[in-house]
């Protein structure tokens, strides 16, 4: 039975601390690394990697920036991004060739409410759906819940990104809904789809993570997809 105060019912408490900001240091896992933007360092590989090709250049159509016109414009972006503190940037390096294969942040940070969004996520084509992309989102998920206490992660895109909808359920995050008309971007309508994990459904999500990261050894694919075991859990 829900708590009732004068009749009505309310919410249950969570009182407690509230969470610190992302720390702002590198970040390892097996597979990743997650450091803080050095855009003078590393402008000249994530440029390469996402530019040039139809197939590069596609992963800028539903974000909120980019594709840029040359190495000089991205590498503006980047300084902003190095010294931007929400969003909260960070390169993601793989650590077997200890060079950048794309970005990722943390935004939308609510201490007060302990929830936060994970986004400006994009990775080089070659690195899309791998350990290395996977293992970055376990590291996030795991400093919001595991080390600063936030209750509610939250995964946003734009309704049409079929990849990026797929890869929050992948990830074992929850489909919320659509906000319509929820943003103008690039001078075209935005409807937002809207995922959440919540801390109750973390250790699991968790679990199934690591499984599908560190049971099967490196270079041989997982026996079951991370979408399947996230579907089994009860």
């Amino acid at each position: 039975m829900p708590e009732s105060l004068h009749g009505l019912p309310i919410g249950y408490d969570v009182s407690g601390d509230t969470p610190e900001r992302p720390p702002v240091r590198s970040i390892l896992g097996e597979f990743a690394a997650l450091e803080p933007v050095d855009a003078q360092a590393h402008a000249p590989a994530l440029f390469s990697i996402s530019h040039g090709t139809d197939r590069a250049e596609m992963l800028w159509t539903y974000m909120f920036q980019g594709p840029f016109p040359n190495g000089e414009a991205m590498l503006g972006w980047l300084l902003r991004c190095e010294q931007s503190e929400d969003p909260l940037y960070f390169t993601v390096m793989d650590r077997a060739s200890d060079r950048p294969v794309g970005m990722v942040s943390f935004m939308n940070m609510v201490p007060d409410m302990r929830r936060l969004e994970l986004g400006n996520i994009w990775y080089a084509p070659s690195h899309q759906r791998t350990r290395i992309n996977t293992e970055a989102i376990y590291i996030m998920l795991s400093v919001a819940f595991d080390v600063l206490g936030y209750r509610r992660v939250e995964w946003k895109c734009d309704a049409l990104n079929e990849p990026s909808r797929r890869a929050a359920e992948r990830l074992g995050f929850t489909f919320e809904g659509v906000f319509r008309q929820h943003m103008i971007i690039k001078g075209r309508n935005r409807d937002t789809a809207w995922f959440s994990m919540l801390d109750g459904e973390w250790p699991q999500v968790k679990a199934n993570m690591e499984h599908w990261l560190y049971a099967t050894p490196a270079g041989q694919q997982p026996p079951v997809s991370l979408t399947e075991l996230n579907r089994r859990a009860p």
